[in-house]
């Protein structure tokens, strides 16, 4: 499932994001400002344009490549 999701973060603050390779654990979300994050630093994801606002959930970045990263779900 492809979506666009918010990302925030102190060192770029908010940005809007597409998904891909949504998983139960985690999702891969490609912007080029997420290859920046070193991994094991923490975000927050909201997921956009649903038809009611979603939960904003902690996420690690567990990998990074040119395109993007790699993010874990956190517990909550």
């Amino acid at each position: 499932m492809r979506c666009r999701i918010k990302i925030s973060h102190p060192n770029f603050g908010e940005l809007i994001a597409q998904t891909r390779d949504l998983s139960d654990g985690g999702v891969y979300v490609r912007h080029p400002d997420l290859a920046a994050l070193p991994v094991g630093s923490i975000v927050r994801g909201q997921v956009q344009d649903l038809p009611m606002e979603a939960p904003i959930l902690e996420m690690e970045v567990m990998r990074v490549d040119a395109e993007g990263a790699g993010l874990r779900f956190l517990a909550s």
